[in-house]
């Protein structure tokens, strides 16, 4: 099974065993829920609390009531297994990197990177006969086939 990385245990808060977790991750409302399993150096733990403090995911881990007993975990780094996330039809930047790309008027491109050009705004890099920017959230993304792999996009003129 595929580990998803959600994140890193950058510190300790308080004395009952919260970790802080500083997490970039685009889906943290299907990580972060108490119930769930995250993976810390291959071992299961169960998440017991959650809350959100400031640009950190604080966690306390099953079984762990005392600063102590997790400063063993500090600067790991977390995981979580892709059928946990249960996305549905949502996909990850990960995945999304090696799908095709294919226009309305049939050329095929190569989607080389995702990135963020402002913290709301995702961008994907498509190498057809020269490269395209094309903003993730514009209605030039027509379609996602997790199935097929691939994304159908309509360039503009001049594209």
């Amino acid at each position: 099974m595929k580990e998803v990385y959600v994140g890193r245990i950058v510190s300790t808060h308080g004395i009952k065993g919260e970790l802080k977790i500083l997490s970039d991750f685009e889906f943290k409302d299907k990580v972060f829920v108490v119930g769930k399993k995250l993976i810390i150096d291959h071992k299961d733990y169960i998440i017991k609390s959650y809350r959100h403090h400031k640009q950190f995911d604080m966690v306390t881990l099953n079984d762990y009531n005392d600063i102590n007993e997790v400063l063993f975990l500090l600067r790991k780094k977390v995981y979580m297994l892709e059928t946990d996330l249960e996305l549905g039809n949502l996909v990850l930047d990960e995945e999304l990197i090696t799908y095709r790309a294919l226009t309305t008027d049939g050329k095929c491109g190569i989607i080389k990177e995702i990135f963020f050009a402002s913290p709301n705004n995702k961008v994907i890099r498509v190498l057809f006969d020269k490269e395209v920017l094309i903003p993730f959230n514009s209605p030039m993304i027509k379609e996602i086939s997790k199935d097929r792999k691939e994304v159908v996009v309509e360039l503009i003129e001049g594209m």
